[in-house]
């Protein structure tokens, strides 16, 4: 027999993504519909551990969803990764009379979920990153705001460095997943673009091709490389040495976590807060919510977990094409 909800709490945990207030809205306003009381905890793991709870009205999420951040802030926790901290967490859920938990975040929040659950607190995952590294879905809350927000920083700097006959390294998030990268290097044009997943590492490629472009007649040279890559400042400064050509780094950061999320986003994480809260109800537990082929879907968390995702090849071989 399904496991009674009476109270549900909602955390942020990890990374901040664009459209994670989205998400918070959606669960609270659902559940309340459903005659379900809901709690907020602040600061991911950390604030469940020192008790940052607090009681969540319709009235607490009003005026939030065009925010980027998240109201509920988030931390890191590494005492949520031992069997002690997962322990304490679960207390602590029982004392405050929290029946599930709704978690929006990464897979590292997906693990502590896990713990959750397998000690009797019903858990739902959201994913909510940036980086659109999660195997089992198609889209992750705020990759669309983070993708239109380097997009149009890369078109600015894209203007001046072509004003001045430039090569422009322009560095976008994704330390493990070249998704951001990619992405931008085919809506901005890039002649060069680096990913994690591909890049074998040989610059004197990147001078070959810089060279040839400026044979060609082009006047700047775009290049996005993705943070698991990184060190732009240096290769910069290389390029330049073996070109001649003025050459300048930009690293975009933390902006792209930042700023109003785009309308996919809002959308998206609404419909996902509101389906995390829904599966809860019947019972489910240790569950992730996902989107694919157009389906709100979700899956085990630890299927979720063992799944790997890779760089569409296509799109990979579309994005050389458009650079020559």
């Amino acid at each position: 027999m399904a496991k009674e909800i009476k109270t549900i709490g909602v955390l942020t945990s990890g990374g901040d993504a664009p459209g994670m207030n989205a998400a918070i809205r959606a669960v609270v306003r659902t559940a309340i519909a459903r005659g379900i009381k809901v709690k907020g905890i602040k600061k991911g793991y950390m604030g469940l551990l020192n008790e940052e709870i607090i009681d969540m009205e319709a009235r607490n999420v009003s005026d939030i969803i065009q925010r980027g951040g998240t109201i509920l802030g988030t931390a890191r926790c590494l005492e949520f990764k031992t069997k002690e901290g997962q322990m304490k967490g679960a207390e602590i859920c029982k004392k405050h009379g929290i029946d599930g938990i709704v978690v929006i975040g990464g897979d590292g929040s997906y693990r502590g979920a896990q713990a959750l659950s397998r000690l009797g607190i019903n858990t739902i995952g959201i994913p909510g990153t940036i980086d659109l590294d999660i195997a089992c879905t198609e889209y992750t809350i705020g990759f669309d705001t983070a993708v239109n927000t380097a997009m149009q920083a890369i078109d600015r700097v894209k203007d001046t460095s072509s004003s001045h006959e430039r090569c422009s390294i322009i560095e976008v998030m994704g330390r493990d997943a070249g998704y951001i990268a990619l992405w931008c290097g085919i809506a901005n044009g890039a002649e060069d673009i680096l990913i994690p997943e591909k890049y074998d590492f040989n610059e004197q490629n990147i001078i070959n091709n810089i060279i040839e472009s400026r044979k060609k007649g082009k006047t700047h040279h775009l290049i996005i490389n993705a943070e698991g890559i990184g060190h732009s400042t240096s290769m910069a400064r290389r390029i330049e040495a073996a070109t001649g050509i003025e050459t300048r780094a930009t690293i975009l950061g933390y902006m792209q976590r930042g700023g109003n999320p785009t309308a996919k986003d809002r959308y998206y994480a609404s419909i996902m807060g509101a389906y995390a809260v829904d599966i809860m109800l019947t019972g489910k537990t240790n569950r992730v919510v996902g989107y694919q082929h157009g389906e709100f879907v979700d899956f085990d968390i630890e299927e979720a977990l063992q799944m790997k995702k890779s760089v569409n090849e296509y799109e990979y071989e579309v994005a050389q094409l458009m650079t020559v």
